[in-house]
């Protein structure tokens, strides 16, 4: 008797002399089975994000479906639309739970090309690699973008410098240091393509842009193709994800925030953000803004409150600048602006709700503008911040000591082109004091160092230095679009899914390389350093996402038994094939 015939029920007679149908024991035990085999085999042969790395050997990862060549699983408008507006919660990160998002390789779009190499980038992007032409049509007239031919040109300006960046940055340095040495870093609030961050590069500062996933959809995913520094962000219901002083300046185009609404959240987050002494600038409403009167009535008397000094109103831009000795209050204002209580920490920034109080902060006059060092001497001294660590002067030169000789030994003996026109957008996954960074600072390259937010918080030291990051748990996907980084550097991957204090693995390997993966551009590198356990189950994954391996000793001078996985992602498009 075959299987379908032994789970028949057995029929039995009744009074009415009507046919009824009863299950027996066995029946029920067949039965169940049956249905648990079926739901054995879904599981194992279903590819999902958190399949452990043995499931997967000897397993190619499908490719995501051509509608996905722009994947963000954290800005998902099909999971946002669900939820709250108030104070554009919707528009920050949501991320899909652990085994929700697909197991797939995100695709390049056709006739995807090799990007442009900086500094041509700046000006002229592939159009196929992005083709959107949303942005040119809306704002071409104020200089954003055009497209001429097979690129995408981008004259340098925006809405409030509709003739160009550099124009407006000349008409900035009247009244704010930036060709000085004493401003290095800038936060760009609601940035564009930013053109603003781009053309300031050449005065040796590095401003970091950031915008949400809007209605123009990829202007962010534009900068980044330029190869100007940028971020996926939105200003909404939590602290930004930068540490406290942090910023030389902070500056807003038109970026339309309501500093002044919700009692002042945003710009109690953007005091938060200021280095003392740091610049303010705002370009657009509500400043001298027609209908705005009020907006722009009530941002002027917050920064009062503040004892911020204004330095000028020029048409319709305004420039403060922050105190350098501690916060004025509390004093008598309208706002009812207070200090934070002792146990506020302002560096606490990952998911962390935003206050509406101000944070008090230590060692403020040494990390002021003025105070620390001009670039680029502060790049290699150790700052206030460091010192006031455990150890933290000898931890510091030691980590800039080790990275000279490791980076060294990457272009020297290991084939990476740091330093050569193929390389651009980097990132480090665990920065640490930002040594790696500042190891390749005199490369045409920049670098985004990410400190996991589970532990200790560093990113402020590497501010300090005149470097850029953000917080962030690499058991989530990361804020930015795909294809966007030329080189990804984990130094001690298997620390970024472990508990940094229990030990216990968090996620899975596979999730962290999936998503370096999505994040990197075709033929970009990957450099992952660990124990030769972790680098063996690492190559495996590599297979199974189209990479390309190499296994190295790690510098003969260090004695480590530690491995070094030099890989490229693979050029292929859809159907697969190799580009």
């Amino acid at each position: 008797m075959g299987l379908l015939s032994s789970l028949r029920p057995h029929r039995r007679g009744s009074s009415g002399g009507g046919a009824q149908w009863q299950w027996s024991f066995l029946d029920a035990v067949w039965a169940v089975f049956l249905v648990a085999v079926v739901v054995f085999l879904a599981l194992v042969f279903t590819p999902r994000r958190g399949d452990t790395v043995a499931a997967l050997t000897g397993a190619a990862v499908p490719p995501c479906a051509a509608s996905e060549v722009d994947l963000l699983p954290c800005e998902d408008p099909r999971r946002s639309s669900r939820l709250s507006r108030e104070m554009n919660y919707y528009r920050e990160r949501h991320c899909p739970a652990r085994g929700e998002a697909p197991a797939c390789l995100v695709p390049p779009p056709p006739g995807y090309r090799v990007p442009v190499p900086w500094p041509e980038s700046l000006h002229k992007i592939w159009h196929d690699n992005m083709p959107y032409g949303k942005i040119a049509e809306r704002k071409g007239h104020q200089g954003w973008m055009k497209q001429e031919g097979s690129y995408f040109l981008f004259p340098g300006g925006g809405t409030m410098f509709p003739d160009g960046a550099e124009q407006y940055i000349e008409k900035l340095t009247k009244y704010v240091p930036l060709r000085s040495g004493l401003l290095r870093t800038g936060l760009d609030m609601g940035c564009g393509v930013a053109s603003f961050g781009g053309f300031l590069l050449k005065e040796n500062i590095t401003a970091l842009s950031f915008a949400p996933r809007d209605s123009h959809k990829s202007q962010i995913q534009f900068a980044l193709e330029r190869g100007i520094p940028a971020f996926l962000l939105m200003l909404g219901t939590r602290r930004l994800p930068f540490p406290a002083q942090s910023f030389d300046f902070v500056h807003c185009s038109r970026c339309l925030i309501p500093f002044t609404a919700y009692n002042g959240s945003y710009l109690i987050e953007v005091d938060r953000l200021l280095r003392p002494g740091g610049y303010l600038i705002i370009s657009g409403p509500p400043v001298q803004w027609k209908k705005q009167e009020k907006e722009w009535g009530e941002l002027q008397a917050m920064a009062e409150s503040l004892c911020y000094k204004l330095i000028t109103v020029d048409g319709n831009t305004a420039i403060w600048k922050k105190p350098n000795q501690a916060s004025c209050l509390p004093n008598q204002n309208e706002f009812g602006l207070d200090l934070c209580s002792t146990d506020d920490d302002p560096d606490e920034a990952w998911y962390f709700k935003l206050k509406k109080c101000i944070s008090k902060v230590s060692l403020l006059e040494e990390i002021a503008v003025g105070s620390i060092d001009k670039w680029p001497n502060r790049l290699s001294k150790p700052s206030a911040r460091a010192s006031f660590m455990d150890d933290g002067v000898n931890l510091f030169e030691a980590d800039t000591q080790k990275w000279v000789k490791r980076v060294s030994y990457y272009k020297r003996s290991l084939g990476v082109k740091l330093g050569t026109a193929l390389i651009r957008n980097v990132m480090d996954m665990n920065a640490f004091f930002g040594g790696f960074a500042a190891a390749v600072a005199s490369d045409p390259v920049w670098v985004m160092n990410v400190v996991p937010a589970k532990n200790p918080l560093t990113l402020g030291v590497i501010y300090d230095r005149g470097l850029i990051g953000v917080y962030h748990d690499w058991c989530e996907p990361f804020s930015t679009y795909p294809r966007t980084y030329d080189l990804i550097h984990a130094d001690g991957i298997n620390s970024l899914i472990s508990d940094p204090k229990s030990g216990k693995i968090r996620c899975d390997l596979f999730d962290v390389m999936l998503e370096m993966d999505r994040i990197l551009r075709p033929e970009g590198t990957a450099v992952i350093r660990d124990s030769p356990d972790v680098i063996n189950k690492a190559v495996q994954v590599a297979q199974s996402i189209r990479w390309t391996t190499q296994v190295h000793d790690s510098e003969p001078e260090s004695g480590s038994a530690e491995k070094i996985l030099i890989a490229t992602k693979t050029f292929w498009k859809l159907p697969l094939t190799s580009g």
